[in-house]
């Protein structure tokens, strides 16, 4: 799929939102991706994520033995992507703050590719990694469908990214003025 024809899916779902919003990260953004409005059509996910499982497979010589995502926002895209690459889907998730991988058991030396919906700065990713390190797991990739950062994200491996779309992003108390007169608002799942 190309960049376009990403992004055309995401347009045609309503997942491109525009206004003041607080990221996952704590960065500020004038637009926001609502995946969830993609991720509510099986279609359109399908789609995506279909394409994402090609890239990965052209991109990763040998093959993954697993999917694993960050829950919340990478479970969809994760499992769709993992169906599409014939191997299992699990996932981390947050206990005491950090992620776990809880509910499942991985055999060492497995190969693994992340799968996250959005990348904006890689820090899920590197929380998934991280997670991942003490259990003896060889992570090949990082994949996601959009990657906001255009490849300047350290994700803490190779990252594959569906498509790259660049959207400026700012600390809070760098805002450009006409995005400080709107009053913020916090859709993503970070913390939850």
């Amino acid at each position: 799929m190309t960049r376009d024809e990403v992004l055309a899916v995401f347009r045609e779902a309503g997942a491109i939102l525009e206004g003041h919003f607080i990221l996952s990260s704590g960065r500020r953004s004038a637009v926001f991706l609502q995946k969830a409005r993609v991720f509510m059509h099986p279609d359109r996910t399908e789609i995506l994520c279909k394409a994402l499982a090609d890239k990965i497979r052209a991109a990763v010589p040998g093959g993954v033995d697993y999917v694993v995502s960050p829950a919340i926002g990478g479970l969809v895209p994760g499992y769709e992507t993992a169906r599409h690459l014939g191997v299992p889907a699990v996932w981390v998730e947050r206990e005491g703050g950090e992620f776990r991988l809880r509910r499942f058991e991985l055999p060492r030396g497995a190969r693994v590719v992340v799968v996250e919906d959005i990348v904006t700065t890689g820090l899920s990713c590197r929380e998934t990694i991280a997670a991942l390190a003490p259990l003896g797991l060889e992570v090949v990739a990082v994949a996601c469908l959009i990657d906001r950062a255009a490849g300047k994200a350290d994700c803490g491996a190779p990252l594959i990214a569906l498509a790259e779309y660049e959207v400026p992003s700012y600390a809070p108390d760098e805002l450009p003025p006409e995005l400080a007169a709107l009053p913020p608002v916090k859709p993503g799942s970070r913390g939850l």
